[in-house]
């Protein structure tokens, strides 16, 4: 089988900071390339080379036989390269068929408009993505922003498709749906590097895994012949377990909500009478298919989506009220996790004891807002990285988009727990980290639970809300339709998922 893209002895340094050292990676037409590693183990630098993003210090980069030297995406592009990155390169303001014709330009653009839409319903119908063309990215949710990403490059022809995380925010189905569909385009002669982690794509779906670590090549092994654990040893170097469950004592409803009505911001309404109730030391996990709700749940929940009608409260010091905006939230001691850790939880262009430091600055902890201290703020965020353990901080001046996706949701988590919360909403807090990254999210999901912490768990990885909930809500068509204790059946609760159409 022919070599499609192999990249050697690639290098690649952020001042100090090398984050590729003699780097090796190599697809064939044909055929499924896994690459795995740790957060900041160099998979997306490496992937970034090669999509042009980023121009290597050393190494050499062919493409079909022949060495090239890439100025940018554009030139990537034009020699079949596609990228789909996990944090998506998407305009919000403007619609899905703007959007992917900005990726794949026309001649006249009302054509050209009419021209696409075309294409990404075909692509949308085949895919069973339900991607509207006419929708304005800003108010799709995650999973539909990734989709409208994966349309894109699949219009832009790509022969050589890049994958970063595809299937981080998509369902068991719909994950294994995409890549038989991806699977089913590599046969038809393309090369596919699958950037992920999770192992069940692997070894599902790869013909071969990449793994690195420390920004090297480890090894490169066929899938089949090594277990999930072997695997799993290669990437972070142990088996990690899930975090130990004790028995639930639960106390007063610390968080309900009662008849939640909500809209996206076309007007359509996505959640229609959804209530449920979280108790103190107990995690309630909201399961369902992408797109009934859940993303406007989370929004409501954090104070960012005004419902149309109903109400949230919360419980403080004895006291239920209801919550209004983010920041009275706060006050009544939430925390949040959102998704989408980069648009919503970290400013990047700032700096890391910043990003730390701006939750408390309302209270008057580092004095007013004309006059802050910012000796103190940078001594409370060198104890908070390490005690949760935030890694590749080179000065705590650095712009927090340089963490790597597992650090900066470790920023993310330690900010917000750093008070103590009594309430604790998280939307996919996961998404896309590795085995040990992810492992340490859980372990201070599961922290706060035994504190006493009412958590509200929305993820569509199933694996996730089953190993941390103690009540498992199932959402369809914007209400939580079934409630399951713990330990639940997972074919009970996909039945659940799919059977209320």
């Amino acid at each position: 089988m022919k070599c499609a893209l192999d990249l050697s002895g690639i290098r690649k340094t952020f001042d100090n900071f090398v984050a590729l050292d003699d780097a090796h990676f190599s697809v064939n037409f044909g055929k499924i390339h896994a690459l795995l590693g740790e957060n900041g183990a160099g998979k997306s630098s490496l992937m970034n080379v090669a999509s042009g993003l980023y121009l290597p210090d050393a190494g050499h980069v062919t493409i079909d036989g022949k060495e090239v030297a890439l100025s940018g995406p554009s030139a990537a592009s034009a020699l079949g390269i596609g990228m789909v990155h996990q944090h998506f390169k998407l305009v919000k303001p403007f619609s899905v068929a703007e959007n992917v014709l900005l990726a794949n330009p026309r001649r006249r653009f009302g054509a050209g408009i009419k021209e696409i839409s075309q294409e990404i319903r075909r692509h949308s119908a085949e895919l069973g993505f339900n991607i509207e063309p006419e929708r304005i990215v800003g108010e799709l949710s995650v999973a539909e922003q990734q989709r409208t990403e994966i349309i894109k490059v699949l219009i832009g022809g790509a022969r050589i498709l890049i994958l970063d995380e595809p299937t981080a925010v998509l369902t068991d189905e719909e994950a294994d749906r995409l890549l038989t569909i991806v699977k089913g385009i590599a046969q038809q002669g393309a090369a596919v590097i699958l950037v992920t982690h999770k192992l069940s794509d692997v070894k599902k779906f790869a013909d071969s895994v990449t793994v690195m670590r420390g920004g090297r090549t480890v090894t490169t092994v066929d899938p089949a012949t090594k277990t999930r654990e072997e695997l799993t040893e290669l990437t972070v170097g142990a088996n990690l377990p899930l975090p130990e469950r004790t028995p639930g004592e639960f106390g007063r409803r610390r968080i309900e909500v009662l008849n939640l009505r909500c809209a996206r911001n076309d007007g359509h309404v996505m959640l229609e009478d959804a209530s449920f109730y979280v108790r103190a030391g107990e995690i309630y996990g909201i399961a369902g298919v992408s797109g009934n709700g859940q993303s406007e749940l989370a929004e409501a929940l954090m104070g960012m989506r005004k419902p149309l009608s109903g109400v949230i409260q919360i419980e403080d010091a004895g006291e239920t009220m209801a919550a209004t905006t983010a920041a009275h939230m706060r006050q009544l001691g939430a925390a949040f996790i959102p998704a989408d850790r980069y648009s919503y939880a970290l400013a990047g262009g700032l700096s890391i004891y910043e990003n730390f430091a701006i939750g408390a600055l309302d209270s008057g902890k580092y004095g007013s807002w004309l006059k802050s201290s910012g000796d103190a703020m940078k001594r409370d965020t060198e104890a908070a990285n390490k005690e949760f353990d935030v890694q590749g901080v080179q000065t705590l001046t650095q712009k927090a988009a340089l963490l790597s996706g597992g650090n900066a949701q470790k920023l993310v988590i330690a900010r917000e727990f750093s008070r103590s919360p009594n309430v604790v909403v998280a939307h996919s807090p996961s998404r896309g980290l590795d085995a040990r990254a992810a492992a340490a999210v859980h372990s201070r999901l599961m922290a706060a639970r035994e504190s006493g912490a009412a958590v509200v768990l929305i993820s569509e990885d199933l694996d996730e809300v089953m190993a941390l909930s103690d009540r498992i809500g199932v959402m369809s068509h914007g209400r939580v339709v079934e409630e399951f204790d713990a330990p639940a059946d997972r074919q009970a609760i996909g039945n659940a998922m799919v059977g209320h159409g």
